[in-house]
């Protein structure tokens, strides 16, 4: 599963690791993805969708239709 979220368009964030003796190694900050399950009424099927914990709230807040016309609107298939 790609880290990366559907509405958002959340993806990992890169960086680096520093020691105490001041080393840098490289790292990844990752969103924190998930795959939802919704019902989509005007459509009459379900859809998944894979987001962050962060969209889950925001498609709380707007609703699913709402959320998947962005989906769409950023040119995502659903």
């Amino acid at each position: 599963m790609s880290a990366h979220c559907q509405l958002t368009g959340a993806r990992p964030g890169f960086g680096n690791n520093i020691s105490h003796s001041h080393r840098r190694t490289s790292r990844r900050f990752d969103p924190n993805i998930q795959r939802k399950r919704y019902w989509l009424a005007s459509e009459g099927r379900h859809v998944r969708l894979t987001l962050s914990a962060r969209a889950i709230r925001t498609v709380d807040r707007i609703g699913i239709e709402a959320a998947v016309a962005r989906i769409r609107a950023r040119g995502v298939t659903v």
